[in-house]
C-alpha cells in the first residue's frame, strides 16, 4: 500500500479498519510488546489481533453488554489493545483506566466510575484476583460485573455478530487526566478517531514505510490514539513497552527505536529532558537513531531548552535535527491539532517577556532559550493544523485576535468530541462557542493561549489554571482539597496550588493558609510532612515548595475566589505573609558524578538503607538526616516516577532486576532494605 493509498483510504468505523487490515495482511505483525523494554514478550498479527478481539466482542454481546460502559484495567501489555477493540466490536462503550496498586488513594477510580456509571469490568485473570482485595476499600468495585479476557477461547469468534455502529457511534470515553473532584469524560466516536488518524497520517507524513516504538501508557490518549490506532490505521507495526521501564532506564527506549529502526516515536517534553540528562555516554553505546524521522513532543509545554540540549546529546548517534517535531492537542479533538515545523525555518520564537505577559507578541532577536533573565521568552513552533479549522479568540468579547494579539485556541473539526459525559452544561460552554462579531462556530474551547505565526500555531500558556506534570493534567482545586484535609492546621478554602518552571521542568507548590489557632505553635516540619505526603498518595505528585502564610492572607478576587496566579507571582517575589516555608534543595544530578553507581562495600540493611536515604535525599531536595528510616517513602514525597526511576538505579547498584512495584509494596526503608537483604541471599 502506498502513502497515497492511506492516505485516500476511506473507513466508516474502526471495526471496519481493523477487519480490512486483517483480511489483507493476515500474517503481519501488528503490535510487539517488551515487558522488560529489552527482549519481545507478546506478538500479534493483524489476522491474530482481528480473531481475537472477535472472541472478546461475541463474550460481551452474549452476556448482554452492549450499549453499557465497561471499565478497562489492564496491565501494560496487548491485551489491553484486544480488550479495547472488543467493546468496540461489541458495542461497548469503553472507559480506559490504570488498575489500582497496594495502598494507592482510590478517589479518582471511585469517582470514574460513578461519572461513567460503568457496569462492567474487564481486566486479565491475574490482576482479578489481585483486584479483589480493592472490593473491601472499592465497594462499587465488587457491585460490577467483571470479565477476564485473556482466557476466552479464540473459537469463541464464531458467535460475533456485527453491530449496527457507524461514525456517530461512541466509541470510548477519554477521562481527562488528574481530576478526582470533578473528572470529564471526553465522548469520543468511530468518526471522531478516523477523523484524527487520517490528520495524523497527512500532518506526520506517514506512510507504509512508517515503524512506531513507543512506551506511552496505553489508557491515555496520547498512547492509544498515537501509538496504537495509529499504527492499525497504517497497518503498520508498533513496538511498545510499559512506562515505567522507560522511566526505570529510559535508554531503553532510545535502543528499541535504533533496534526496530523506528521512524516514529515520542512523548512529552519530560522523556527528552530525561533521556539528555540520564542516559549516560556508555548506554549509548551502539544507538543508531538514523531511521528516527519523527520525534513528537507534546501533552505538556515544550521547552527550548530541552528540544536543543536532546538533539545536543544525540547529534553523533544519528539524530536529525529535522526529525524534532513538536505538536499541539488534547483529548477534546481526539489527539492532535497541529504538528510540525518548516524546516527552512527556526523552531524557537523569540518575543518580550514583558510583552508576553500583558498579552502582547514581540519578537526580539536571539534571546535565551526559555524565560531569560535578558527580558526574553522562548518559545517553541507548534506546527500547523491539518484538517482543523483554528482561531486565536479574545476570550472575553470572543472575536478573533489582531496578529500580534495572544489569544484563546478554538478548533473546529471533525476530530472535536461530542461532548463530556453526562455534563450538558460544560459541553455546552466548552464545545458550543460561537465567534460574537461573525457568529462562526461551533468551536472547541481549548483553554489553551497561543497566536499564529504564519500558519504556524504558537502556544504561549493556559487560560485555565490546568497544571501539567510530565504529560498529565492536574486540576489545582483538586490538590488544594487533598491539602486542607491532611492537616488540622490548615484553613479550609485557604490554599492555592500552581506550577512554576525551575531547571526546564514544572514543579508544583503549595500556598496554605494556617488556622489562627496553630499559628502561635506551628509545627512547620510537620505540616509540611503531611502535605508531601497526602499529595504525593493521591495525585503521585512530587511537591517542589510549600509556603505556609497567615490565616485571610491569601490572594482573593473580590467576590472570594482564589487568585493563583496573585499566588504564585507572590511565591516567586516573596511577598506572601508567610509563617513557615519548606523549598526542596535542587542539587546537581549525580549521574554526573555516580559515585553511588559503585558496587555495594556489602549489603547489610546499613549499607542499603545508606544507599536508600542518600539517593532519595538527592531526588527530593532534602537532606538524608531528615528521613527516618520507619516512615513511609510518601512522607517525604516520593511519587511514582520518582520511584520506578529509583528501582532502575537500585537494581543498576545491586546488579539485578526488580518489579517497578518494589518501593510500594515495601514502603519503608527500613522495610524494603530488610527485604533486599533477603532476597540477595545466596
Amino acid at each position: 500500500m502506498s502513502a497515497q493509498s492511506i492516505e485516500a483510504a476511506e473507513f466508516p468505523t474502526l471495526i471496519a479498519l481493523l477487519r480490512e487490515r486483517a483480511a489483507r495482511h493476515p500474517d503481519r505483525t501488528a503490535f510487539i510488546f517488551m515487558d522488560d523494554g529489552e527482549n519481545e514478550s507478546q506478538t500479534l498479527t493483524f489476522g491474530q489481533l482481528e480473531q481475537r478481539v472477535r472472541a472478546v466482542a461475541a463474550r460481551l454481546q452474549a452476556l448482554g453488554a452492549a450499549n453499557q460502559r465497561a471499565l478497562l484495567l489492564y496491565p501494560p501489555g496487548l491485551e489491553f489493545i484486544v480488550a479495547f477493540l472488543g467493546c468496540v466490536y461489541a458495542r461497548v462503550v469503553a472507559v480506559p483506566a490504570y488498575p489500582p496498586r497496594t495502598n494507592q488513594n482510590l478517589r479518582r477510580l471511585k469517582t470514574v466510575i460513578e461519572d461513567a456509571g460503568a457496569a462492567w469490568v474487564l481486566t486479565t485473570t491475574p490482576l482479578l484476583s489481585n483486584l479483589e482485595v480493592q472490593f473491601e476499600r472499592v465497594p462499587e468495585l465488587g457491585k460490577m460485573q467483571w470479565l477476564s479476557t485473556d482466557n476466552i477461547p479464540v473459537e469463541a469468534r464464531d458467535t460475533w455478530k456485527e453491530p449496527d455502529v457507524n461514525g456517530e457511534t461512541l466509541a470510548f470515553l477519554q477521562y481527562t487526566s488528574g481530576s478526582t473532584g470533578t473528572p470529564k469524560g471526553v465522548m469520543v466516536s468511530h468518526g471522531n478517531v478516523l477523523h484524527n488518524e487520517r490528520m495524523i497520517q497527512q500532518t506526520f507524513g506517514h506512510s507504509e514505510r512508517t515503524v512506531f516504538a513507543g512506551w506511552l501508557p496505553l489508557f491515555h490518549d496520547m498512547g492509544l490514539i498515537g501509538n496504537v490506532l495509529q499504527p492499525l490505521y497504517l497497518g503498520i507495526k508498533s513496538v511498545l513497552m510499559p512506562p515505567a521501564a522507560f522511566i526505570q532506564k529510559p535508554a531503553r527506549w532510545l535502543h528499541a527505536i535504533s533496534r526496530y529502526r523506528a521512524t516514529t516515536s515520542g512523548g512529552p517534553n519530560f522523556a527528552y529532558d530525561l533521556c539528555a540528562r540520564k542516559v549516560s555516554p556508555e548506554q549509548r553505546m551502539g544507538l543508531d537513531l538514523s531511521s528516527w524521522e519523527v520525534a513528537f513532543n507534546g501533552a505538556e509545554p515544550i521547552r527550548a531548552s530541552t528540544v536543543l540540549r536532546f538533539m545536543e546529546t544525540f547529534k553523533d548517534y544519528g539524530l536529525k535535527s529535522s526529525a524534532l517535531y513538536p505538536c499541539y492537542g488534547m483529548a477534546e479533538t481526539t489527539l492532535v491539532v497541529s504538528g510540525g515545523v518548516p524546516k527552512k525555518r527556526p523552531f524557537i520564537c523569540n518575543v518580550q517577556a514583558a510583552a508576553l505577559e500583558q498579552g502582547r507578541i514581540v519578537e526580539v532577536d536571539g534571546g535565551s532559550t526559555g524565560p531569560g533573565g535578558d527580558g526574553t521568552h522562548a518559545l517553541v513552533y507548534s506546527g500547523r493544523s491539518g484538517l482543523e479549522k483554528v482561531r486565536i479568540v479574545e476570550p472575553t468579547n470572543r472575536t478573533v485576535c489582531a496578529e500580534d494579539q495572544v489569544g484563546e485556541i478554538w478548533v473546529s473539526s471533525a476530530s472535536v468530541a461530542q461532548g463530556y459525559w453526562n455534563r450538558p452544561a460544560q459541553t455546552e460552554e466548552t464545545f458550543r462557542a460561537y465567534l460574537q462579531d461573525t457568529g462562526e462556530g461551533p468551536f472547541l474551547r481549548t483553554g489553551d493561549l497561543g497566536f499564529f505565526r504564519g500558519e504556524d500555531l504558537v502556544i504561549t500558556g493556559r487560560l485555565k489554571d490546568i497544571i501539567i506534570i510530565r504529560g498529565r493534567n492536574h486540576y489545582p482545586q483538586d490538590i488544594e482539597q487533598t491539602v486542607e484535609e491532611c492537616h488540622p492546621a490548615l484553613k479550609a478554602s485557604g490554599g492555592a496550588a500552581f506550577s512554576v518552571t525551575v531547571e526546564d521542568e514544572e514543579r508544583l507548590v503549595i500556598v496554605q493558609e494556617v488556622e489562627r489557632s496553630y499559628l502561635r505553635n506551628l509545627d512547620v516540619d510537620d505540616v509540611v510532612g503531611s502535605i508531601r505526603q497526602a499529595v504525593s498518595e493521591s495525585h503521585e505528585l512530587h511537591v517542589h515548595a510549600v509556603v505556609l502564610i497567615k490565616t485571610s492572607s491569601i490572594p482573593k478576587t473580590s467576590s472570594g475566589k482564589i487568585q493563583r496566579h496573585a499566588c504564585r507571582k507572590g511565591f516567586l517575589d516573596k511577598s506572601l505573609n508567610t509563617v513557615g516555608e519548606w523549598v526542596e534543595s535542587l542539587q546537581e544530578d549525580t549521574l554526573a558524578n555516580p559515585a553511588w553507581a559503585a558496587a555495594p562495600a556489602g549489603r547489610t540493611e546499613e549499607d542499603i538503607q545508606n544507599w536508600l536515604l542518600g539517593r532519595m535525599a538527592q531526588y527530593l531536595g532534602i537532606k538524608a538526616e531528615e528521613i527516618d528510616i520507619k516512615d513511609p517513602f510518601e512522607r517525604y514525597g516520593l511519587d511514582s516516577a520518582v520511584a520506578v526511576s529509583l528501582t532502575g538505579e537500585l537494581a543498576g547498584w545491586l546488579g539485578r532486576e526488580f518489579e517497578p512495584t518494589l518501593f510500594w509494596e515495601h514502603p519503608s526503608a527500613e522495610i524494603l532494605a530488610k527485604h533486599l537483604v533477603n532476597e540477595l541471599k545466596p
